[in-house]
């Protein structure tokens, strides 16, 4: 018999768990993999392994809250929100693979993710999304010397 008080385990949180645990796991094979090596003692897997660290750690950390029962009344899903931000990563992935570009492909997604959180201004978002697009990529391209999805805007830089 049950006592007063006592909570279930919350298998939402456990599920959540479980998947946080594959995605470290996948992080970690996926960095043994890489067979680039460095002559400074850090190579390139040292991110990859730190990332699967991360997860590990959320892991445990919803598997102690699954256990105590601790998570508060779960919200009702927003299924518009979800939508919009769904176009907006179809949107990017369409962008890039039509060859537009980092930077349209960007705005697509910032004004998308706006207007998921309510916001009505199209026209605005889209050109706040160009100027991040654009800051972005600079800083990847210039500053990190990383190749991002070249359009005719970015040929122009």
């Amino acid at each position: 018999m049950a006592q007063a008080g006592h909570r279930s385990v919350d298998r939402s949180a456990v599920a959540v768990g479980t998947g946080l645990l594959g995605l470290a796991a996948l992080t970690a094979w996926d960095a043994s993999r890489l067979t680039v090596t460095s002559v400074y003692g850090m190579g390139p897997q040292a991110v990859p392994y730190l990332v699967a660290g991360g997860f590990v750690l959320l892991a445990l950390g919803h598997f102690a809250v699954a256990a105590r029962g601790a998570l508060p009344e779960r919200e009702p899903v927003d299924r518009r929100a979800v939508a919009w931000i769904g176009l907006g990563l179809a949107g990017l992935i369409i962008a890039v693979g039509l060859g537009l570009g980092f930077i349209p492909a960007m705005a697509l997604l910032f004004a998308a993710t706006a207007r998921a959180f309510g916001r009505k201004a199209a026209v605005a978002d889209l050109a706040i999304g160009l100027i991040l697009g654009f800051l972005i990529y600079l800083g990847f391209t210039r500053l990190l010397t990383l190749s991002l999805p070249q359009g005719p805007l970015e040929r122009l830089l």
